[in-house]
């Protein structure tokens, strides 16, 4: 449930910074689901026993959460180098298929819901908009791509392209740079208390909204604002003016 009242009616928020994985996709959930599907393809299309298939799986997951690229190889052949490595011995010559279908269902699954494509087209109307995400240039690229992310933000910054990551100050005064803001004019929303709420905090934004990962994480007082979904956001944000999208923005978003 959104905790509200943190702005007051002179509030001037005019730029929403977002983070990416758990928090606008359900990158966990939709992972865990794709695996899940692709086990269930092992069985029952590849004949691997029940134990041999869940088996793979975890153990694909682990490694691919732990290292979603690796630059030595082109980023499709990535997951299919995961996959070989963790089938069985008489199953490795399905993991180029087996990768193909991971990336299909992990998509699908990724998707954004017609929730919160409603609710980035509605905040778009009356806030400069801008993500940023931690990870491999290739691999986070690949998700803003292949998810259609681009049109909703007037920034995009992905930590790979960058000297700094969050929680790293300079990221978050990169993009009020290039969304020609103050700090104190954004707010960033995101899932990690170390990454998007310390980091928006030390760069000294107007506010921080998190969503924890886990309905029954403990709520902390780092951040200023805690709801439980992204959606919830416009029950807290301030009734203020808000700040058009502008010309003078920096042409490097």
């Amino acid at each position: 449930m959104a905790n509200s009242g943190y702005f007051d009616e002179n509030s001037d928020v005019s730029a929403i910074l977002f983070d990416l994985d758990n928090t606008l996709i359900q990158t966990r959930k939709g992972d865990t689901k794709a695996c899940n599907k692709l086990v269930e393809l092992l069985q029952n299309e590849y004949g691997l026993p029940k134990d041999m298939a869940v088996e793979s799986g975890s153990t694909f997951l682990r490694a691919f959460r732990a290292r979603p690229d690796d630059e030595s190889y082109a980023l499709h052949e990535w997951p299919a180098h995961l996959w070989r490595n963790c089938l069985p011995k008489n199953y490795k010559h399905i993991a180029k298929s087996v990768s193909t279908e991971w990336l299909r269902l992990r998509f699908r699954y990724l998707a954004l819901t017609n929730d919160v494509i409603h609710l980035l087209e509605t905040l778009r109307e009356d806030y400069l908009l801008g993500l940023i995400t931690n990870g491999p240039s290739r691999a986070q690229w690949q998700k803003i791509e292949r998810l259609g992310l681009r049109k909703y933000f007037d920034c995009v910054l992905v930590s790979g392209d960058l000297p700094w990551e969050k929680p790293d100050q300079h990221i978050f005064h990169e993009a009020c740079k290039l969304l020609n803001v103050e700090p104190r004019n954004c707010i960033m929303v995101g899932d990690k208390l170390e990454t998007d709420i310390k980091g928006g905090k030390e760069a000294e934004l107007a506010a921080t909204v998190w969503i924890p990962l886990q309905k029954d994480e403990e709520i902390s007082d780092l951040p200023d604002i805690t709801i439980d979904n992204v959606t919830e956001l416009p029950e807290v944000l301030p009734n203020s003016p808000k700040l058009k999208r502008s010309t003078n923005m920096s042409d490097d978003c």
